[in-house]
């Protein structure tokens, strides 16, 4: 109305030109634009539809003030004629100087910010009332879809010098409605509660507090609503439909109650199925990816993942950019027909592999893992197992593969492997003081992938009143391009285990080894081993007795030569925080005969994650640890290798090597922790979607139950001396190495059991 009204005051305004224009015409030389500010002459000729050489009578005039009051910058147009001119003078509307935003937290600044600019609002822009008074509906409306149906929206214009204004947007987005009943009609088939488990949206209850499923929001509904269609479709019941959905307020807009009206159908199985089109001498195979058979109740998840399992297929011969559509035919026997069409397209083959964001890993480090070959027919299971290759070696913290057509080749890809470098290893150094153990010098530096090589490079320099020790290893993964790997090490060490809080002994110990490592296939790996070890036993005063007893007998010095083996089966999706796979790893170790001590140690550790959403955000993950340790000849078992637990590395919650048997004291002291030649711990853990330093994949949180306790075979394995704990932890991969940190709560201590309710370790993860 008052675009129109100021159109109607111009026209009048110039009705002596308009007439004369009509009577006589006027033929327009040039065009000249008087009143712009901010908005550019080129703006206003784009929109004027008179130029040069036209010819204008009235109509033209009115037809052009309209184009220009159209544009919406200007709250006034007028055109006149000066001599062989054409002049339009126009006001300006003011420009938008700031934009201030009060009372919004549901929605952030910056997301508001963008949809405001969206919807045409934005600084430096023209300022149009219209546009604003639009945005404030649609942001009444937008709270509303979240529940918010209390909110408000109040917006203002302050004027400022200059031709400008200040717009003012203020919010009060008020409480979310919370749902008070969902009623579902029509069903028969399946009860209201197995039909509202499919639903995120729930009534109020102590764990919808925390989830927010009592909160009503359009969005939640509609995806509930699809989730409903989908658990029907996928039980064979393809006309159902969900006929309407209300959704009513109660007083004071507080209570939601929504009411589905459904119309359930009836229930379809499967009549036959059929892979049509270009199959490319895959018959078999094509026929042997499908799951389903004649007679199965009609599923749309199991024909969906068909079709990916047909697609798969012809991607794994070279067929990357095949199609295949699921059709199904329905008839009136209650079956369907399931057919499946392929368009296969033509094979295509890899020109050339590209690597980039591996600053610090050489390329040949990274290609030795590609398990697609370059020139070779394209295959995406090998393109998927080379990432999955990059993702568990554990040195790049993202892997992402990109299939690009090679433009003017119909038949050929590049892929693109984009990978980001992460800290694969740890770094401390540590100079102080601490009363009990004097003056500590410590240089530790761990790294799996030494220099970008792919070797393992390992060495320690510690001095402490606990422990000296020098040590130096190596494992080069890719020894032979087999992919056998060699290790060796070699290592001096003198440590007082009275200062870890178990028995009290000494021990120096010097050694080195060489080991080799086999592939049997992608997952699976053999090693084997041989070290020489020689150990000195010393004792103290305080030194138990059992320690005493077996020197008596086997004196105080060994040379070992000691067998490893150790089995590997690693199906884990990453090497830092998997979300998904499982890995088994047995391993043996042999003091061969000749040794001054023979013995053996066999360990098992297993580790499964299950993804709980198609995120991998909430993810369910377990961990066991098995050990058993035994002499076998005429000596007893060394004491020193015997197996401890408690600790960050163990059950948490308990202080570490804590658990388990105690030694026999001498006179005047304690009773310290022995360990055993029996471990058996595990837990149960859940990893939570938090990421505390907003960089997706550095850090890891989790809740855990851990149990588990050492003990002597000798014994009867008592079930009430298992130790549980409880708590949440934290993992944080930082530029020095992994960081972890654990609040436990020991669930069932012993009062001579040491607890700890707060752990940390450098160079470990969850």
């Amino acid at each position: 109305m008052k675009k129109f009204l100021r159109l109607v005051v111009a026209t009048c305004f110039l009705g002596p030109w308009t007439v004369a224009f009509s009577d006589q015409g006027f033929v327009v030389e040039d065009v000249r634009i008087e009143g712009i500010n901010q908005v550019s002459t080129q703006a206003v000729f784009d929109f004027l539809p008179i130029e040069r050489g036209d010819t204008v009578d009235d109509a033209k005039v009115a037809q052009a003030i309209r184009s220009l009051f159209g544009t919406g910058y200007f709250d006034d147009v007028a055109v006149f004629r000066d001599q062989s001119q054409l002049v339009v003078k126009v006001l300006e509307r003011p420009a938008i100087a700031i934009i201030r935003l009060e009372g919004n937290k549901a929605i952030k600044d910056e997301a508001l910010r963008q949809g405001l600019e969206h919807a045409g609002l934005k600084e430096g822009d023209i300022f149009k009332r219209s546009v604003l008074d639009q945005i404030n509906q649609d942001l009444v409306k937008l709270y509303a879809a979240q529940g918010r149906y209390g909110a408000k929206v109040e917006t203002s214009v302050e004027p400022l010098p200059n031709n400008r204004v200040a717009v003012n947007i203020t919010v009060d987005e008020g409480k979310v409605s919370s749902i008070s009943h969902i009623n579902i009609i029509g069903n028969k088939v399946f009860d209201d509660e197995t039909l509202l488990d499919q639903f995120d949206l729930g009534l109020p209850s102590f764990w919808a507090f925390f989830s927010d499923r009592d909160k009503y929001a359009r969005e939640k509904l509609n995806a509930d609503l699809e989730r409903l269609r989908d658990y029907y479709m996928d039980r064979g019941y393809i006309d159902f439909n969900v006929d309407s959905t209300q959704v009513s307020l109660g007083p004071i807009n507080k209570d939601v109650y929504i009411t589905v009206n459904i119309t359930e159908g009836e229930r379809y199985a499967v009549r036959e199925i059929k892979v049509l089109g270009e199959l490319n001498d895959l018959d078999d195979e094509l026929n042997q990816a499908v799951t389903a058979q004649a007679g199965d109740i009609f599923s749309r998840k199991v024909m969906t993942s068909d079709r990916s399992a047909i697609t798969d297929v012809l991607g794994n011969h070279g067929y990357l950019f095949a199609n295949v559509s699921a059709q199904p035919e329905v008839h009136d026997d209650q079956t369907v027909t399931l057919r499946y069409l392929v368009a296969s397209g033509k094979k295509s083959y890899v020109r050339r592999i590209n690597i980039q964001g591996n600053t610090r890993t050489g390329d040949e480090i990274v290609r030795r893992e590609m398990r697609q070959m370059e020139a070779a027919p394209a295959s995406r299971e090998k393109i998927q197992l080379s990432k999955q290759r990059l993702d568990r070696i554990g040195y790049f913290g993202t892997v992402q593969v990109e299939t690009v057509p090679v433009e003017g080749a119909d038949d050929q890809v590049d892929l693109n492997f984009n990978v980001t470098e992460q800290q694969s290893g740890s770094f401390s150094a540590t100079v102080g003081y601490a009363q009990g153990s004097g003056m500590m010098l410590g240089l530790s530096v761990k790294q799996d992938n030494f220099l970008g090589t792919g070797k393992e490079v390992k060495f320690a320099v510690t001095d402490s009143d606990s422990t000296r020790e020098y040590s130096f290893s190596e494992n080069d993964p890719y020894y032979t391009v087999d992919g056998v790997s060699r290790g060796y090490k070699v290592y001096f060490r003198e440590q007082d285990f009275d200062e870890d809080d178990v028995s009290s002994y000494q021990t120096d110990e010097i050694g080195a080894g060489v080991n080799f490592g086999y592939p049997i296939d992608e997952y699976q790996r053999l090693t084997f081993g041989t070290n020489l070890e020689g150990v000195k036993i010393k004792t103290a005063a305080q030194t138990p007795q059992e320690i005493v007893d077996f020197i008596n007998v086997e004196g105080d010095q060994y040379l070992n030569i000691v067998a490893e083996g150790t089995w590997s089966d690693n199906h884990l999706n990453r090497g830092f925080f998997p979300t998904d796979g499982y890995s088994n790893t047995i391993s043996a170790e042999v003091a061969l005969p000749g040794s001054d001590l023979t013995y053996f140690r066999l360990n098992y550790t297993g580790k499964r994650y299950i993804p709980l959403d198609d995120n991998d955000r909430w993810v369910l993950g377990g961990w066991g640890r098995l050990g058993y340790a035994a002499a076998y000849g005429e000596n007893d078992y060394p004491f020193y290798r015997n197996f401890y637990a408690g600790g960050l590395r163990s059950v948490r919650g308990y202080a570490s090597n804590s658990l388990g048997p105690k030694d026999t004291p001498q006179s005047g002291y304690d009773a310290e922790p022995f360990g055993g030649d029996l471990l058996v711990t595990g837990g149960l853990e859940l990893v939570l979607p938090f990421d505390i330093t907003g960089e997706s994949g550095k850090t890891r949180t989790i809740l855990f139950l851990d149990g588990g306790n050492v003990f002597n075979s000798e014994d009867d394995v008592n079930p009430d001396d298992v130790r549980f704990s409880t708590g949440i932890g934290l993992s944080w991969l930082t530029p020095i190495g992994p960081l972890s940190f654990v609040l436990a709560k020991a669930l069932n201590a012993d009062e001579d059991d040491e607890t700890q309710s707060f752990q940390f370790s450098i160079g470990q993860t969850f």
